[in-house]
C-alpha cells in the first residue's frame, strides 16, 4: 500500500514538473526581445524584377526574412520607402499593403514577404528603372532591401556564377568560338559581369545602349574580342542603369569595361563610355600578346577613377576624347606600345579634390599579393602622341615613372601640353605648345571643341595626319582637318561658321 502511495506521488511529481516546464517554455517562447543587437537577415539585399515585359507587366517576387537570434522578435514596422507613390505592393500572411506593423518572428525562424510590381512597359514616360526599398524597423534598428524593376522592355543579363575577386556575379554571354551580335532593338541591362569567353566575339551595332547596375561591367576574357561598331549619328553608349536627372552625370555607377588580350583586335568606333569607375581597363596576361585595342571617335568621360587604364598593352587611338575623371584621364603602366593621334585628354573634375595629374605614363607598376607583399612589374614603353591635347585644372598635368630596368621611349609631336617640365629636348618633344589655355567651348559640359581664339587652331602637323595608320582627315564631328592651313590640335577641328 505504501509502495503505491509513493508511486502515485512520484508520478504526480513528474506531471507537475512537466507541466511547470511546459508553462515556462511557453512563457519563454512568448517573450519578445527588445535587444538592440538582434537584427534581421534577408535572402537577398536586392529584389530584382528582371522579367521582360511585353504587355502591361505585373509580376511577384519573394523575399525571405530571417530571425537568426535565440529569442522571438517583433518587427515594429515594415513599409515601402516611396509610400503611396510606390508602384510596389507587399503581402505578408495574405495581407496586401504598403506598410505593416508588429510582425513577429519566432526564434531561429523566418517569414516570407511577397512583393508585387505593376508597370506598363509601353509607356515612354515611365523611367527606365523603377526603384524603391522595403524598410524594416526592429528594436531601434533600421534595415532595408532594395527593389528594382525595369519600366521599359529590355534585354536583361544577370550574373549567376561567382569567382573570387570579382565585384559581383558573372554570366558568360559569348561562349568559346561563338559570335554574338547585339542590335539596336531595345536596351541591354547588365546586373553583374557580362563575360565574352576565349575565342568568342561580341559585335555591338550602331545605336545600342548598354546599361550597367552598380558593381557591374563587361569583361572581354583572354582570347575573346569585342567590336563596337557605332556611327557618327548612331553612337554606342555604355552607362549606368539610372538615367533619371539625378543620376545622369553621377560617376561611379558601374564598374568598367575590362579587356584582356584578344584573338583579334578589340575595336571601339563611335562609342560613348560614361559615369563608371574605370572607362576601359586593358591589360595583357601573357608576354606574347600581339593584338591591339583600337579606339576611333570614342568619348570616355566622368569616370570616378581612370578614363583609360592599361597594363603592358598596345593601343592605337584617334579622334578620341577622355575628359573629367576623378584621378587620371589616361594611366599607362608596365610599358606597352601606343599611338595616339588627334586626341584630347582634359581633366576638369570638380566633384572631389583630384590628387593625380590628367596624364600618367610609366614602364612599371607595383602590385600586392594576397600576403600584402610588393611585386614590381616592368616592361618596355614605346609611345607616340601626335596633335594631342593634355590639359586640366592643375599646373602640372603630366607625370612619368621611368624604371631603368626597361625602356622608356616616347614622342610628343605638335601637342599642347599642360606641364611645368622641361619639354625642350627634341629627342622627345617636337614643336609642342606648353601650358597654354586651349580655350574649350565649355569643359563643364564636356564640350571640348575649340573656341574662336584657341591657340590649338592650325597648330597641328599635317604629317601626323598623313602618317596615321587610320584615316583621320575628318575630325570627331566629321569635319575636314585638311581643308585649311593646318590641322588643329585635339579631337575637334575648329569650324568658324558653326561658332
Amino acid at each position: 500500500m505504501n509502495k503505491n502511495k509513493y508511486g502515485l506521488f512520484f508520478q504526480n511529481g513528474i506531471l507537475i514538473f512537466l507541466f511547470t516546464m511546459l508553462i515556462f517554455s511557453c512563457q519563454k517562447d512568448d517573450i519578445i526581445s527588445t535587444e538592440p543587437s538582434y537584427k534581421l537577415a534577408f535572402s537577398t539585399d536586392t529584389v530584382l524584377f528582371d522579367t521582360i515585359f511585353t504587355t502591361i507587366g505585373s509580376t511577384t517576387k519573394t523575399l525571405k526574412v530571417f530571425n537568426n537570434n535565440d529569442e522571438r522578435i517583433s518587427i515594429s514596422n515594415i513599409y515601402l520607402a516611396e509610400g503611396n507613390q510606390s508602384q510596389y505592393q507587399l503581402n505578408v500572411d495574405g495581407t496586401p499593403a504598403i506598410s505593416l506593423s508588429k510582425i513577429e518572428i519566432p526564434a531561429n525562424d523566418s517569414i516570407f514577404i511577397f512583393i508585387r510590381v505593376t508597370i506598363d512597359p509601353n509607356n515612354v514616360n515611365t523611367p527606365y528603372i523603377v526603384s524603391d526599398s522595403i524598410v524594416f524597423e526592429t528594436n531601434g534598428n533600421i534595415q532595408d532591401v532594395d527593389l528594382a524593376a525595369w519600366g521599359q522592355d529590355a534585354h536583361f543579363i544577370v550574373g549567376d556564377k561567382e569567382i573570387a575577386g570579382l565585384s559581383s556575379k558573372y554570366t558568360v554571354i559569348v561562349e568559346e568560338g561563338e559570335t554574338i551580335n547585339w542590335e539596336d532593338d531595345k536596351p541591354y541591362v547588365v546586373y553583374g559581369w557580362a563575360v565574352v569567353d576565349s575565342t568568342g566575339t561580341l559585335n555591338i551595332g550602331p545605336g545600342c545602349n548598354i546599361h550597367f547596375h552598380n558593381n557591374s561591367g563587361l569583361w572581354i576574357y583572354r582570347g575573346g574580342s569585342i567590336h563596337v561598331n557605332g556611327e557618327k549619328d548612331s553612337v554606342v553608349t555604355f552607362q549606368g542603369d539610372r538615367i533619371d536627372l539625378a543620376y545622369r552625370d553621377l560617376p561611379g555607377q558601374w564598374d568598367r569595361i575590362w579587356i584582356n588580350e584578344g584573338s583579334v583586335h578589340n575595336e571601339f568606333n563611335y562609342a560613348v563610355i560614361k559615369n563608371g569607375f574605370i572607362g576601359i581597363q586593358a591589360e595583357t596576361t601573357r608576354e606574347d600578346m600581339g593584338n591591339v585595342l583600337i579606339m576611333e571617335n570614342t568619348i570616355i568621360q566622368n569616370m570616378e577613377l581612370y578614363g583609360l587604364f592599361t597594363i603592358a598593352y598596345r593601343v592605337v587611338a584617334t579622334n578620341s576624347v577622355i575628359g573629367n575623371c576623378g584621378e587620371n584621364t589616361i594611366f599607362i603602366t608596365v610599358g606597352g606600345a601606343y599611338d595616339f593621334r588627334q586626341c584630347t585628354f582634359a581633366n576638369y573634375w570638380t566633384r572631389t579634390i583630384r590628387q593625380g595629374p590628367s596624364f600618367i605614363m610609366s614602364n612599371n607598376l607595383i602590385t600586392y599579393d594576397a600576403n600584402g607583399d610588393q611585386n614590381l612589374l616592368v616592361g618596355d614603353l614605346n609611345a607616340y602622341f601626335g596633335n594631342c591635347i593634355i590639359d586640366g585644372f592643375n599646373d602640372e598635368e603630366m607625370l612619368y615613372s621611368d624604371d631603368e630596368q626597361a625602356e622608356f621611349n616616347f614622342t610628343f609631336d605638335h601637342c599642347m601640353l599642360k606641364t611645368e617640365m622641361d619639354i625642350s629636348d627634341p629627342e622627345f618633344y617636337i614643336d609642342n605648345l606648353q601650358s597654354l589655355d586651349p580655350l574649350f567651348k565649355d569643359y563643364t559640359k564636356y564640350n571640348f571643341r575649340l573656341d574662336t581664339l584657341s591657340p590649338a587652331i592650325d597648330s597641328g602637323s599635317l604629317q601626323v595626319v598623313d602618317d596615321s595608320q587610320i584615316d583621320i582627315e575628318l575630325d570627331l564631328d566629321g569635319n575636314s582637318r585638311i581643308a585649311d592651313e593646318a590641322p588643329d590640335i585635339g579631337a575637334f577641328e575648329f569650324i568658324p561658321q558653326e561658332n
